[in-house]
């Protein structure tokens, strides 16, 4: 039986398409484990699927002043240590990081036990996180095709992203019956991310008179971001985070508002979903939603709202004018050459473990 170790945590981002690869790696007989951090979202995602999980101290790396800076490299080196004794532990064939920083020390054991490593990069341009582990990886995986330009030639090889096969499956009448709507009224889903967006948040709410007038509203806010004043509200019903209900509530909605981040635009892409992306702005992040979204809005999938333009006003004028070209967005995206980026890369991991 082949091993495989997978990594990858910090966000929903970098854990859902570890998720599509483990359905595809236990219907090949693959024994299959994770390296996250002790707490992160991922844990709770991959002991949830039943996947066995080991926790290993992690650290960020931020290029801005924080206290945090003077603490974090211990951590980072002791999570190296902990990778090691994990790697040298499962004895895998191969290793595959979707990446954040939890992942650093999980890839630079991995190449000291010379065990290969395949890395993939959802966004525009590599994170930090993958440029320190590119140089350690033996194939590099990419999401958009223009993200070539940026790694080094040989390696790289665009694939797309892995998507779980049951956010294909979702049942619209699944849906309205978990969130007790009629079914009268079209349904706005907005999802602000794992760790939530505050200014998505407050604009969503202040316009609930309004929207609710028209649509019934779905507000996944993030971890922590619920407001209890709001519970009671008919036609509006708000989730910190959903897993399982989530296919079902992509099939209801009728447009989604989100962040730009890649796996998000991509499930997007992939259901045909008319939306309005709000990017983190450059102040906030490295600008790599930006570009995601700057994507999507030229080839005519989605309607870009930049957050310091973002009042009550022009997101209510992008919903309804969002709402009323739908049919324009989903034949646009309907057209989009999507290739099955889980079997890709099921087939590079299995051919580079059959040679370990």
């Amino acid at each position: 039986m082949k091993k495989i170790v997978l990594t990858g945590g910090g966000t929903a981002g970098h854990v859902t398409p570890n998720m599509a690869l483990i359905e595809r790696l236990r219907a090949s007989d693959y024994d299959i484990s994770y390296i996250g951090s002790y707490s992160g979202i991922e844990k709770g995602l991959i002991e949830g699927m039943g996947v066995p999980y080991y926790g290993i101290s992690s650290g960020k790396l931020r290029r801005y002043f924080d206290l945090k800076n003077f603490s974090d490299p211990f951590r980072v080196m002791k999570g190296m240590r902990e990778a090691k004794s994990l790697i040298k532990q499962l004895k895998p064939d191969v290793v595959f990081s979707k990446g954040g920083f939890v992942a650093v020390p999980v890839v630079f054991a991995a190449k000291k036990c010379r065990v290969p490593v395949i890395i993939h990069e959802s966004d525009m341009t590599p994170g930090l996180a993958n440029k320190l582990c590119i140089p350690k990886a033996d194939r590099i995986c990419c999401n958009f095709e223009e993200t070539l330009d940026y790694l080094p030639a040989g390696k790289a090889i665009h694939t797309g992203t892995p998507l779980r096969h049951e956010l294909f499956e979702g049942d619209r009448s699944k849906g309205l019956e978990f969130c007790e709507f009629s079914g009268k009224k079209p349904v706005i889903m907005v999802v602000g991310g794992s760790t939530g967006a505050a200014a998505i948040n407050e604009a969503v709410r202040n316009l609930l008179p309004t929207l609710l007038m028209n649509f019934d509203v779905i507000h996944l806010c993030g971890k922590g971001k619920n407001d209890p004043a709001y519970d009671n509200t008919i036609g509006y019903r708000q989730f910190e985070y959903i897993s399982k209900e989530l296919k079902d509530l992509f099939a209801l909605a009728d447009v989604v508002v989100s962040r730009a981040g890649a796996n998000a635009v991509c499930e997007i892409l992939a259901l045909a979903k008319p939306n309005i992306l709000i990017p983190l702005s450059a102040a906030a992040s490295r600008g790599d939603q930006i570009l995601n979204a700057e994507s999507f809005e030229k080839q005519g999938y989605s309607y870009v709202l930049d957050e310091d333009k973002m009042t009550n006003e022009t997101l209510l004028e992008a919903i309804n004018k969002v709402y009323n070209d739908r049919d324009r967005y989903i034949e646009k995206m309907k057209t989009a050459r999507q290739a099955d980026a889980t079997d890709v890369i099921f087939k590079m991991i299995d051919e580079m473990a059959s040679r370990s």
